[in-house]
């Protein structure tokens, strides 16, 4: 009776401290999370340390409670089954598809909440599952370790692609890599065996390849992405104006490019049509750039409201601002680069959190009164 009383006096004067208690109690379950480890992991195991465990420890250090692993150690010895050192040698060793696992089965979860509560945003393109890419660079770490020690630069411990749903408002998929100078184009193979019929997807330049357009279209897929100055087309029409937008002046044409490499959807040799977009800006880009231009497999939407579609994109890049800025995705002193993408994708579930907690809140209140 009396906890009821407690309760349900923080359920009026406080509610959100409520749901984000009730999420992280759902969400950070230990068994779900140390059976997806026991399945997925085939190099680490599992003997005194849990991998809930691990989470945990992580998670007080991304959202900026403690600085390290080692301070809440400090504070909070009774949280760690194993030494320190173990415990390190236990992050650093973190494979890339546990962790990428952890972030796609608790946002499943999460986005059964979300459509529940019925905290989901309006479709942006009705008919279609709205996906937007883009690459993040983890910063430059301090030379604690002793392979970086001999370095005069920052060493960049890893680099990620993420997939924002704008409809969700979760970051539904994370493609982790260690190298640090990958190009992003170079990590497009296991994002495009994601891809589902249905699906419109957005990116910028660096996603524009023969084969990844090629590889969405034959998968029944949409793309709108900027095109890229080294993508070869050909002309099928000339330019025409289609209108204005907020940005500027909107023309099109129609092209077509050929398939230069086989793959499992598409063939070599292949031609493919689609709509390129000139948007003849009101006034240049920070990098002194007049036009953007799109390419696009979407034949059924007016070009006007595919350009204004394509300005959705800076919404991956207000999430990947809240991850570094408000959260703490960039850990300086994990210079091992699965200890510094693990730490990432603890990020990721304490955004997904928080979008879950504004979600709820906008089903209620408006999305405007929570923004």
């Amino acid at each position: 009776m009396l906890f009821e009383t407690v309760f349900e006096k923080f359920v009026q004067e406080s509610p959100a401290s409520v749901m984000v208690r009730a999420l992280l109690e759902n969400i950070l379950q230990p068994g779900p999370l140390d059976e997806l480890f026991e399945r997925t992991a085939t190099v680490q195991y599992t003997e005194r340390l849990l991998f809930s465990s691990v989470v945990d420890v992580m998670g007080l250090v991304v959202t900026g409670f403690f600085k390290s692993p080692h301070a809440v150690h400090h504070r909070h010895s009774e949280m760690f089954a194993v030494t320190l050192k173990c415990f390190y040698e236990k992050l650093q060793g973190i494979e890339l598809p546990v962790m990428q696992a952890m972030v796609r089965e608790t946002t499943t979860r999460l986005q059964a909440i979300n459509v529940e509560l019925g905290g989901n945003a309006p479709a942006l393109l009705p008919g279609y599952r709205v996906k937007i890419l883009d690459g993040n660079a983890l910063a430059g770490t301090e030379h604690r370790i002793k392979e970086l020690r001999s370095l005069a630069a920052g060493a960049l411990p890893g680099k990620t692609l993420g997939v924002l749903d704008p409809q969700l408002g979760l970051i539904v998929d994370v493609f982790p890599c260690e190298d640090g100078h990958a190009q992003e184009r170079s990590l497009l193979e296991p994002v495009l065996a994601t891809v589902q019929a249905g699906d419109l997807w957005i990116e910028d330049r660096n996603f524009c390849t023969l084969g990844f357009i090629s590889g969405v279209a034959a998968r029944r897929a949409g793309i709108l992405v900027r095109e890229h100055k080294g993508l070869p087309w050909q002309a099928l029409s000339a330019l025409r104006y289609v209108g204005r937008t907020a940005s500027g002046d909107v023309w099109e044409q129609e092209v077509e490019i050929e398939v230069t490499a086989a793959h499992d959807q598409a063939e070599l040799g292949e031609v493919l049509k689609l709509r390129r977009l000139v948007i003849k800006l009101n006034k240049p880009t920070r990098d002194g750039e007049t036009e953007v231009v799109l390419l696009t497999n979407v034949w059924n939407v007016e070009a006007l409201t595919l350009a204004q579609l394509y300005l959705e994109r800076w919404r991956i890049e207000t999430a990947f601002q809240v991850l570094t800025d408000t959260l703490v995705c960039e850990q300086a002193r994990l210079g091992y680069p699965k200890a510094a993408l693990f730490a990432f994708c603890v990020t990721i579930l304490a955004y997904n959190l928080l979008a879950t907690v504004k979600a709820a809140l906008a089903a209620v209140h408006g999305a405007a009164v929570v923004d």
